[in-house]
């Protein structure tokens, strides 16, 4: 029985050579899964033309799946829970969007009977670790394929190849930029950009291209961690953050160029637009400030760099990973309120203004006027127990009184 393969397929070029490469070189059935994850946003082509390139590559069908809400519900929601951003910058765009697309990849598979799965990632990135090991975590019995680690070919020979098989594909020799787009933002690579001390043109940019001369204020609500409203109209989520991409990118703000290291040991120059991911995470942050307990809010800050970390390397479907999903979870309790922000040309955020009913925050205690509530002479007690240990220190064992070095 000739193997079946199911094919991660993007419409690039390297994912529509692989459909045709697999059946020549290694005799295989192909099956293309298009998980739409909100690519589409700004695409010069249509869902259909990209299925229909599939299929002139030689794919026996190609599956179109929209999960752009699940996407926005499951994934981008656990990653504002997290406040996530890994190195302290890169908000998960490409690393939200992998496992999505592998828990559909590994669905269809069982239903077309297939033996693997494949994708079209090289060895150099960290792509390919998040699709195999998000597979074995899923499958374990799913064979992985990985053509472009395979063929060896440049890509002059790929769009050469291409050609032979008469692929309609938009891509030409002369490949200027890489670019990986979701609903969560944009991932831009290659170029002029892979020189760290070049400044990023202006080229590969569209979402955060300003249009919007004059400041835009608005307001964030959210209902126990998640993200419902904009200036009090509840939207979907996926919605939510289509909307806020175009509002804040509008106005330049939203962009990130850093220098990264990848799991693969790599360090890569990278150029990101995420305006909607950035604002969320920093509305998100903010109202944390403000309803969660002192030490919950601490030890938080610590795990959100874990499980970023664990996200980037593809752990998502992991044992730690879901710890600390549940962890996650139980903070966001009582994170209900609104937050209201100021964006301006170029680029620039500013938080003005943060309420909930939960909130933490007293005002007779903070104020220092006649409305002060907060009992002064408590505090003397309290100091001289929080210092009591470095006192003793002191007197016993501090530099004062310690032994003089010998001559």
């Amino acid at each position: 029985m000739t193997k079946r393969v199911v094919l991660a397929y993007s419409g690039g070029l390297d994912t529509s050579i692989a459909v045709r490469w697999m059946i020549e070189e290694w005799g295989v059935e192909v099956v293309c899964v298009l998980v739409n994850v909100g690519q589409d946003a700004e695409a010069s082509e249509s869902l259909s033309d990209i299925q229909a390139r599939a299929l002139a590559a030689g794919a026996l069908e190609c599956v179109i799946v929209d999960a752009r809400d699940e996407m926005a519900n499951e994934f981008c929601a656990n990653a504002i829970f997290a406040n996530a951003r890994y190195e302290g910058k890169y908000p998960l765009v490409s690393a939200l969007s992998r496992p999505v697309i592998v828990r559909h990849l590994v669905e269809q598979a069982r239903k077309f009977s297939a033996q693997a799965v494949a994708h079209g990632c090289t060895g150099k990135g960290n792509d390919q670790v998040r699709f195999e090991v998000g597979t074995h975590a899923l499958a374990p019995d799913l064979e992985v394929l990985a053509p472009a680690r395979n063929w060896g070919m440049t890509r002059a020979d790929s769009v050469d190849y291409a050609r032979k098989w008469n692929i309609p594909i938009q891509a030409t020799k002369e490949k200027i930029y890489s670019i990986d787009e979701n609903l969560w933002g944009r991932a831009i690579e290659c170029g002029a950009i892979e020189d760290p001390w070049a400044a990023p043109p202006e080229e590969p940019y569209t979402i955060t291209r300003v249009t919007q001369s004059e400041p835009v204020e608005l307001t964030v609500s959210f209902l126990s961690g998640v993200p419902v409203a904009i200036d009090g109209e509840t939207l979907p989520l996926a919605t939510l953050i289509a909307s806020l991409n175009e509002r804040v990118g509008a106005t330049g703000f939203g962009r990130l160029d850093m220098v990264e290291n990848r799991r693969v040991g790599i360090k890569s120059r990278e150029v990101y637009e995420c305006p909607a991911a950035l604002a969320l995470i920093a509305a998100h942050s903010d109202l944390e400030d403000l309803t969660l307990e002192r030490e919950v809010h601490h030890e938080k800050a610590r795990l959100e760099t874990r499980w970023a970390e664990l996200v980037y390397d593809g752990m998502w479907f992991s044992p730690l990973k879901e710890a600390l999903d549940a962890f996650m979870a139980e903070t966001q309790r009582h994170v209900t309120g609104d937050v209201r922000m100021v964006f301006s040309a170029p680029g620039l955020m500013r938080i003005v203004g943060r309420r909930s009913p939960a909130a933490l925050y007293d005002h007779g205690l903070a104020t220092y006027d006649a409305a002060d509530t907060f009992r002064h002479a408590d505090s003397e007690g309290y100091v001289k127990i929080y210092g009591l240990g470095v006192k003793t220190w002191a007197a016993r064992q501090g530099a004062k009184n310690a032994t003089p070095p010998r001559a």
